[in-house]
């Protein structure tokens, strides 16, 4: 008899009749019948672009360790889970229950196939005792008891560790699909910085909902290690007195940019550019320019170019000189000053311009990013072509299939 654990199958490549992969498995379909063992209804796929469906289990053909095999067409239409149907790793995953009379922690569970096209969830992986000193049990499924209902204070240590592995947008669409209470559960047990790459993924809505359940403290610090701008977005969606308590409480450095960025339109450059470019002083030398557009928190739109200034280097800085191209900085002696790479064809914008105005300078000079600087040349920030995408496109283009 096939036995198969579900967190096993989390981004397993899914390939369609032809042998083309048409996403990934993210999760598993369940219903639980009572005493009944569960059966499975199918899988959570996603494709592209971040579209969640679902694939039926009497669809598929072969389960292997790398790879899921289906047969005919795929239903395109966005995932949305039934009233009966429960998501296995989303919701199951780290639940509390009991075992003969002892409460142990949910790490797995195992379907089985008991016909070509019928899977049930026939057992159970349980860790008994701590994380540290517990063990680890495989049980039957009639054995154990708990998970009918919503569980509050659930944990997500196996979960996430199921997910370890996701880039922040795809963890941000994993717990978009979970129930609200899961979702901001799941968010909570994130690092800080993990957390914040991930709260500037989700929709506007689920950020306020999971910065609204942390600690007024721990909010702060994730406000910390988000980018200012995003930052600055997220605290504009919440009351007038919550945003100014929030950051109140963040360092003071940290908070200052973020104040400046919400003295301006959010429809602005001032109100979508990012304060923190890689700024230079002419001084410095190609190779410490590449030394800084090569780490890798930078994104590509920040990283393509760095922006010239006389110091400070922080924002708002001294006089700002002009930007080097990363291709130009590609080309060049690793010893030349940046001076003398600068290309002075770039004129900065003024924060004042409309994202239309913005978009439209973009497009003319076929730049990924444009300096913003202020009545007296200070450079203020950066404005990159995903700012302007994210303010064009409508507000709810990260819910939509």
């Amino acid at each position: 008899m096939d036995r198969i654990f579900v967190a096993r199958l989390a981004g397993v490549a899914v390939f369609d009749p032809a042998g083309d992969q048409i996403g990934r498995i993210r999760d598993v379909v369940v219903s639980l019948r009572g005493p009944l063992l569960p059966r499975v209804h199918g899988f959570v796929v996603e494709v592209q672009p971040r579209r969640r469906v679902f694939l039926p289990v009497t669809r598929i053909t072969s389960i292997e360790a790398r790879a899921v095999i289906f047969t005919g067409k795929l239903n395109m239409r966005r995932f949305e889970c039934r009233d009966t149907e429960t998501l296995a790793i989303g919701e199951m995953l780290d639940r509390s229950v009991e075992y003969r009379g002892e409460r142990v922690t949910v790490q797995d569970l195992a379907m089985e196939r008991t016909r070509p096209s019928d899977w049930l969830i026939a057992k159970v992986a349980v860790r008994r005792g701590s994380r540290r000193r517990g063990e680890t049990l495989i049980v039957d499924w009639e054995d154990v008891s708990g998970f009918a209902g919503v569980q509050k204070d659930q944990g997500a240590a196996n979960l996430l560790a199921v997910f370890e592995a996701l880039r922040p947008a795809d963890l941000a669409n994993m717990l978009h699909e979970l129930p609200s209470e899961r979702m901001a559960e799941v968010a909570a047990a994130l690092d800080d910085d993990r957390l914040a790459d991930v709260l500037e993924e989700l929709p506007e809505r689920d950020q306020v909902l999971v910065l609204s359940r942390l600690h007024r403290d721990r909010a702060a610090d994730v406000l910390e290690e988000m980018g200012p701008d995003d930052a600055a977005d997220l605290l504009q969606e919440l009351p007038a007195e919550q945003a100014e308590g929030l950051l109140r409480l963040m360092m003071p450095e940290e908070a200052a940019p973020v104040r400046r960025l919400l003295s301006y339109r959010e429809d602005t450059a001032g109100g979508m550019m990012t304060t923190e470019p890689v700024v230079l002083p002419p001084t410095a030398t190609v190779a410490e320019a590449l030394a800084h557009i090569r780490q890798q928190e930078q994104t590509p739109a920040i990283a393509a170019q760095v922006y010239v200034a006389r110091p400070p280097s922080e924002t708002p800085t001294g006089r700002f000189l002009g930007v080097a191209h990363f291709q130009r900085l590609l080309r060049e002696p690793p010893s030349t000053l940046l001076g003398s790479v600068i290309d002075i064809t770039v004129d900065p914008i003024r924060p004042e311009f409309t994202v239309s105005e913005v978009a439209a300078y973009l497009a003319t000079y076929n730049l990924v990013a444009v300096p913003v600087v202020d009545e007296l040349g200070r450079l203020l920030g950066a404005v990159t072509v995903d700012d302007v995408l994210d303010h064009m496109l409508p507000d709810d283009w990260r819910e939509r299939p």
